[in-house]
C-alpha cells in the first residue's frame, strides 16, 4: 500500500470516529517535517504524521515537530500497526485534554 492510500483510508476513519471534524492537509513545501494532518474537533486539534509502516524512512526535524505539537496538543506518528492505539489516544484527548481556549481580544 503506498502511503497516499493509507492516508485516505485513515481520513475516512477519521470522520468516522470524529463526526464533523475538520481535516486539512499540510503542504510539505511550507515547512518542512510538519505533520501530514492536522484535525480540528471541537475546540481541540491534534496532528499526525502519517507512515506506511513503523519503519518507513524520517525525515529529521519530523521527530521534533511531533514531539513539539504533541507538547502543546497531540501529535503522533501514525502507521497502521500502532493506528488503533493512537486513535485511542486521540479519543482520549478530544474528550478530556486539549488546549485551552484563550480569552477574546477586546
Amino acid at each position: 500500500m503506498r502511503e497516499s492510500q493509507y492516508q485516505a483510508k485513515l481520513i475516512d476513519e477519521l470522520e468516522h470516529r470524529f463526526p464533523g471534524c475538520v481535516i486539512l492537509k499540510n503542504d510539505p513545501t511550507y515547512l518542512q517535517g510538519v505533520p501530514d494532518l492536522v484535525i480540528f474537533y471541537g475546540n481541540r486539534w491534534a496532528m499526525l504524521e502519517v507512515k506506511v509502516r513503523e519503519n518507513a524512512p524520517v525525515q529529521a526535524n519530523q521527530p521534533y515537530w511531533v514531539k513539539t505539537l504533541d507538547e502543546m496538543s497531540f501529535a503522533a506518528f501514525i502507521y497502521p500497526s500502532n493506528e488503533e492505539d493512537v486513535l485511542r489516544g486521540l479519543e482520549q484527548a478530544f474528550s478530556t485534554g486539549g488546549p485551552t481556549r484563550l480569552p477574546e481580544r477586546q
